[in-house]
């Protein structure tokens, strides 16, 4: 298993190296974030551990952007940051696990094999239907060809029809897939959620009201799937 170790400490960044390679590991170290997203560009590696203040930035920011590419590999940071702020950081910008310095190399040997062990997820799909694609791992919405500002509730809606296209989906399917248990069921949430999509969509509306059952996504091209 192959794995590249971001650390700008000249001292640090060996002796982790080392203790990887004694643990079985082949590793290939990086000294700046410059130099990881190059490496990380032609390697296909099992694991990235790395340190979060570099020279050139915060590794949270490569993180963040490999994720938005679609770059699923497992990420372990390794850092001084121990506040919990600074863990559930960087678990939310797409970190596997976290360990703070000072730290065993027993215990980092143990971690990244867990992560390497863990089966890659599947690649989530781009969907489809007439001129409205939804790009699923980059989180982006276009519409015949321009990229539509959604909020996280509006794309979790939208994605759910994409994926029922040409099925009714209904109202409870909607509340149980797209919102907790703090919402009212009985509430109009769902209608003014679908109002708001509607606009930002723009015309011809793709949305299909279908009375007393919930809503379908229609290609309104489609003779036969726009009615």
């Amino acid at each position: 298993m192959r794995v590249l170790v971001l650390e700008d400490d000249p001292g640090l960044g060996p002796e982790i190296a080392d203790g990887l390679r004694r643990a079985g590991f082949a590793v290939d170290l990086a000294a700046d974030l410059a130099e990881a997203d190059l490496k990380l560009s032609v390697t296909d590696y099992h694991c990235l551990v790395a340190d979060r203040g570099l020279p050139d930035g915060d590794a949270l920011g490569l993180v963040a952007a490999r994720r938005a590419a679609g770059w699923l590999r497992p990420v372990l940071l390794l850092t001084a940051m121990d506040s919990v702020a600074d863990r559930v950081a960087g678990f939310e910008y797409g970190a596997d696990d976290y360990l703070v310095k000072p730290f065993a190399a027993a215990e980092l040997a143990a971690r990244v094999r867990n992560l390497c062990r863990r089966p890659e997820p599947a690649r989530l799909p781009q969907l489809r239907l007439g001129d409205l694609e939804l790009d699923l791992p980059r989180r982006r919405v276009t519409r015949a060809g321009v990229l539509l500002t959604l909020t996280a509730k509006e794309f979790a809606v939208l994605e759910l029809l994409m994926l029922h296209a040409g099925a009714v989906v209904t109202r409870t399917q909607l509340i149980e897939s797209c919102w907790d248990e703090l919402n009212e069921p009985m509430s109009n949430v769902v209608e003014v959620l679908i109002r708001q999509l509607r606009r930002r969509l723009g015309p011809p509306d793709p949305i299909e009201t279908v009375r007393g059952a919930g809503y379908r996504l229609i290609d309104p091209a489609d003779p036969v799937g726009g009615g």
